[in-house]
């Protein structure tokens, strides 16, 4: 499953990212106000700072925006948990920093991850599998720094285990923002990232 390709009239790659980006944080205060269904593309233009027809310089349909913000996040996720790969320190040291490089973007991107899981089901049937294959590729990135664990000796845990912990680790990074009602309460990030990977390691690492 190839990237979408968004239509743009525009040349200028600086210029397209720059103006997706204002899109992408007026669209996603919309979007959680609202919901997509409810949202209007001149909404979206008037919230992100231009004019309808600016807008559709640079996207072709409203789908194309919650597009966006769903490859913009896993653009960003991959990214920074990937930096990890080569850090320096033992496996396990490498997969505590991924768990702190993932949940330091749930946290930052809390709005984007609120709407990408929210509004997710509401993509064209041609783009979904794409974005579900990006969510797989997370999966399959953190099970790497788990395996590599496993290998050093640093995890007791059998490879069925391993795949089950990257979801889990995922799921709490979401956690953060889907129950921040409940878990922002009494603690900030920071404690929330040592609490979870405490737990989630536990059963795993003598």
């Amino acid at each position: 499953m190839t990237k979408k390709i968004v239509p743009s009239m525009v040349k200028d790659e600086q210029l397209i990212k720059k103006r997706r980006e204002q899109m992408i944080k007026g669209a996603v205060s919309l979007f959680i106000e609202k919901g997509f269904h409810r949202t209007t593309t001149r909404e979206i233009a008037k919230e992100s700072g231009f004019s309808i027809g600016t807008l559709y310089e640079y996207i072709g349909t409203k789908e194309d925006v919650l597009y966006l913000v769903c490859d913009s996040i896993y653009d960003e996720v991959m990214d920074s948990v990937t930096s990890q790969l080569d850090s320096k320190g033992t496996a396990l040291e490498r997969l505590k920093k991924a768990i702190r490089a993932y949940f330091s973007v749930v946290n930052e991107k809390q709005e984007e991850v609120l709407v990408m899981y929210q509004e997710t089901k509401s993509l064209p049937k041609e783009t979904l599998p794409y974005v579900l294959k990006k969510e797989f590729e997370m999966v399959t990135l953190m099970t790497s720094f788990i395996r590599e664990c496993a290998k050093s000796n640093e995890m007791t845990i059998s490879e069925k285990e391993q795949d089950l912990l990257a979801h889990n680790i995922l799921v709490l990074g979401q956690m953060w923002t889907f129950r921040r009602w409940a878990v922002q309460k009494n603690q900030d990030i920071d404690e929330y990232i040592e609490q979870q990977t405490k737990q989630l390691l536990a059963s795993y690492v003598q």
